[in-house]
């Protein structure tokens, strides 16, 4: 008996041992590691649809950190709300030899709001978790089980979600009634879906990967759905907090939100409607008589997040915003084209996709998890205008970086419609500066500066323009990159028209700006906007150069020269012309008063992946020309 026990005991604890040693990191295959920070081990997703508003998804994931780069990856975070509820999360750490050490459960994770200001679901919370691990590698194993109570929308499957991650072993497997009909969309898949039924005579839709190789991390990259692998899956049916539809396409999604979410919700009492014709009585044009109502709407109401309503896509009614001053971006929205109703003016409800990068829906895919914001689109004959009405400070019509440029869903009563969003070229998005400067013999320099910010260059300074005073000045001191500055006066101007504009304007002095030697006195000749990073090198690239958005800064700077002073040695003038860019600086002298021009443009746009040598040089020569000096001598 004793035998037996012993026997069983070493079986046990060989089996524990083989379990654990199946994480030992020498055991990842070498072909995997390269460009990799993390390598999922083995990751297991499973959907499960038991009816309309009954879904539950299961998560098993291994995962090693190869170096703290894919400490991210290891960055657990679980979102829920009152219609998406978390049955269960545990979870193990492992060390490089697949030894045990560390277990963790729900009571160890964070649970914070989701809340980020401007998006459509704002009644979400996240439960999150960071293994307190500073030895690498380790490797972190769990599991996660979450009900939701809904089937309109599903959760992409992304086997390798970032750059840097190697895959050994991924599956997907979304199971349903035989009656319960799905699309999907394969990006970038290397392994193709294979359907089947399980045990309960249930449709299952299965994806593995294996053996994915780690995307090299590399700068001006395109959109990461242009690269990495994913699977998108949309109902035809569906139901979401008790309200049912169907759609396949882009119009009928549109038309379901039109009709079951937004079309009840526009209802303004009499007193307003009234004082909205009232306002735009003597107005006459259309589109200055939607930028009185817009800059109402923003002088009385401000933003605040608020959980009402069908979750997060159903906006609180217009006449309780206006009743109560407040709402989030989809009342403020429904809102703003409530008190347009009162005046006869039809718009435009739109989701898309917010951030500065642009991203825009899958165009032969329809489904709801493609958008995060909301904003109004006033349809013009010939000027179709957008409006965000999140902001109360955004001048009417102006988009900035936040939202241009992109295909958004306008939700309107003949159906959901694809549209663009306006671009801001290289040429609108404009800094103008100029500068006109006292240098002193001592090298100290004083004078003014004024410069414009112009298309989605208007908000650069935004930041700045909300602080107190004292704060402002550090802020430029920090901005501007001119030694011992010292700000006498700034002022800001706004001029929200339609084409807005911002006008800075600063008196400045700095000591020692120059430095006096031997006689001679040298000073920086780019006082104001230089460059000082040049992307990375990057062997054997494999993605496009791409480049988000252009801008076009032009800056002219005269320096009063001091007396008995000469220009001894000045930088030559440069002048770089590439298809993604121009760069050009010259010095001029005219008396005593030595002019620098600079002009530096970029522009959007996807290049050859062997363009990105050229980028780089083109950003090494910008460099070199922002740190030329000039050198003064005295004497005639």
């Amino acid at each position: 008996m004793r035998a037996f026990l012993l026997l069983f005991s070493l079986l046990i604890i060989s089996i524990s041992a083989s379990a654990q040693d199946n994480y030992d990191v020498s055991l990842i295959s070498k072909d995997l590691l390269p460009y990799a920070s993390a390598v999922v081990r083995n990751k297991e997703v499973s959907v499960e649809v038991k009816d309309l508003d009954n879904t539950y998804y299961r998560i098993k994931t291994a995962v090693t950190i190869l170096n703290k780069n894919g400490n991210e990856v290891a960055n657990i975070q679980v979102w829920h709300n009152k219609s998406r509820v978390i049955k269960s999360i545990k979870g193990t750490v492992y060390n490089e030899f697949g030894k045990l050490t560390g277990k963790f459960s729900e009571s160890d994770f964070e649970d914070v709001n989701g809340q980020d200001g401007f998006s459509l679901f704002q009644d979400v919370k996240v439960k999150h978790y960071n293994p307190p691990v500073t030895d690498y590698p380790y490797t972190i194993v769990y599991e996660y089980e979450v009900k939701s109570k809904q089937t309109l929308y599903f959760d992409d499957w992304e086997p390798n979600s970032t750059t840097g991650l190697a895959v050994e072993k991924s599956s997907y497997t979304f199971s349903c009634k035989p009656t319960f009909n799905i699309r999907y969309k394969e990006i970038n898949m290397p392994a193709k879906v294979i359907t089947g039924n399980d045990k309960q005579g249930n449709k299952t839709y299965t994806w593995q990967v294996s053996n994915l190789k780690a995307v090299k991390d590399e700068p001006y990259s395109p959109n990461e759905d242009k690269y990495l692998s994913s699977v998108k899956i949309a109902p035809e049916k569906f139901s979401y907090e008790g309200i049912t539809g169907s759609f396949t396409n882009w119009k009928e999604l549109g038309k379901w939100q039109y009709d079951k979410l937004l079309a009840s919700r526009l209802q303004l009492s009499d007193v307003t409607a009234g004082r909205m014709k009232q306002l735009t009585a003597d107005i006459s044009d259309p589109k200055l008589k939607a930028k009185k109502i817009y800059e109402y709407m923003q002088g009385k109401t401000h933003y605040i997040s608020i959980q009402v309503g069908i979750g997060g896509f159903q906006p609180f009614l217009a006449n309780d915003v206006d009743q109560q001053n407040y709402g989030d971006c989809k009342a403020l929205v429904n809102y703003t084209q409530a008190l347009l109703k009162t005046v006869n003016m039809d718009s435009y409800y739109c989701i898309v996709e917010a951030g500065t990068r642009k991203v825009s829906p899958v165009t032969d895919f329809a489904s709801m998890n493609q958008f995060d914001h909301v904003i109004l689109c006033l349809p013009f004959k010939n000027d179709t205008t957008f409006l965000e009405c999140t902001s109360q400070k955004t001048p009417f019509g102006f988009l900035s970086d936040f939202t241009d440029d992109r295909t958004l869903l306008a939700c309107t009563p003949e159906g959901g419609k694809l549209m663009h969003t306006p671009k801001y070229t290289a040429q609108n998005n404009l800094q103008q500066r100029k500068a006109s400067f006292i240098l002193d013999a001592e090298g100290g320099l004083s004078g003014n500066m004024l410069t414009l910010f112009k298309g989605t260059q208007y908000d650069n300074v935004e930041y700045i323009i909300e602080e107190a005073p004292k704060d402002q000045i550090k802020s430029l001191q920090k901005e501007y990159t001119i030694n011992n500055l010292n700000i006498e006066k700034v002022e800001f101007k706004q001029d929200k028209s339609l084409q807005p504009v911002t006008t800075e304007s600063i008196k400045l002095t700095a000591r020692e700006y120059g430095s006096v030697n031997d006689g001679k006195l040298s000073f920086p000749i780019n006082a104001t906007n230089r460059m000082s990073r040049v992307p990375r090198e990057i062997r054997n690239r494999q993605n496009d150069v791409y480049i988000n958005r252009g801008y076009t800064d032009e800056d002219e700077i005269s320096y009063t020269l001091p007396a008995g002073y000469r220009v001894d040695l000045r930088p030559t003038n440069v002048s770089i012309n590439k298809p993604f860019g121009k760069f050009s600086s010259t010095v001029s002298i005219n008396g005593n008063e030595l002019i620098y021009k600079r002009r530096m443009q970029l522009f959007d746009g996807t290049y050859n992946k062997d363009t990105y040598q050229d980028l780089v040089d083109f950003y090494q020569a910008v460099v070199e020309a922002d740190d030329n000096n000039v050198t003064l001598i005295k004497g005639n």
